[in-house]
């Protein structure tokens, strides 16, 4: 192994989950900056094949196929056209997530607190079981679960949230123990406050924002390419005698032991 081919992914397929937008683009695209082919997903087709459309315009290969995490059918369809299409996954990236209730456990509803649990825990569990056999067959795969810092943290407004992360740090785990001697790594990345859609609220205003950096040693927020670089890591050689673990990218706020200014 030298340095110059640690980073390298030609040749590979990986398929991202919720990669039209922040840290799921980011890792897409750097994923194909670094010679993989692509699959973009989200919900809507049409923002799956701009994405897709900007790759290919770079001179990287990269399809659209839509895809709602929470129907099985769906994740069984993304699956298969992309063996269709490129006849194997090598890399799964688990990056779609949800979190329709922010407020305490004692409040969240039946159906908010079914759809956080089935958005980013079930769906992961069902995809990994679709996508991992085939990479055991080949002895060769890695699965990257994007979870959060929220998992290692109490919240009084995020409590259902990282009951979710949490579990997919622990799925993180289990899987890598169940298909380790197969040669398929599973990690987590755990990102803290990132400049993406979901967190648009606690970075937009700067009142709120200077708040939220307030335990930050680096004292700022981190960007979605940031937490693309651990997942081409983890995705890649460099990474290759790395399994089950949760990495924390968060700019040091969780060794932080409070306000920080």
């Amino acid at each position: 192994m030298t340095q110059n081919n640690l980073f390298d992914l030609n040749g590979k397929v990986a398929v991202v989950t919720g990669s039209t937008k922040g840290i799921g683009k980011a890792i897409a695209e750097a994923f194909a900056f670094a010679g993989a082919k692509v699959v973009i997903s989200s919900r809507k087709a049409e923002a799956c094949e701009d994405v897709a459309h900007a790759i290919r315009m770079e001179g990287g290969e990269a399809i659209g196929v839509p895809c709602n995490i929470s129907d099985i059918e769906a994740l069984e369809s993304l699956t298969e056209v992309t063996l269709a299409t490129w006849g194997q996954i090598d890399i799964l990236v688990c990056n779609a997530a949800v979190n329709p209730h922010f407020g305490p456990l004692a409040e969240v509803t039946e159906e908010a607190y079914d759809k956080i649990m089935d958005s980013n825990v079930k769906s992961n569990v069902w995809l990994c079981n679709m996508v991992i056999p085939q990479m055991a067959e080949r002895g060769d795969g890695v699965v990257v679960i994007v979870s959060s810092i929220a998992a290692l943290k109490g919240h009084d407004k995020l409590g259902v949230y990282a009951l979710s992360k949490a579990a997919d740090v622990q799925l993180a785990r289990n899987l890598a123990v169940e298909w380790g001697r197969s040669n398929v790594r599973v990690n987590c990345i755990l990102p803290g406050l990132v400049r993406t859609d979901m967190a648009r609220a606690l970075w937009e205003n700067p009142e709120t924002y200077a708040e939220a950096i307030e335990s930050y040693p680096l004292g700022r927020i981190g960007e979605p390419d940031e937490i693309a670089g651990t997942a081409v890591y983890l995705a890649s050689r460099a990474g290759s005698f790395v399994t089950g673990q949760g990495i924390v990218v968060d700019g040091g706020s969780t060794i932080a032991s409070g306000r920080y200014t």
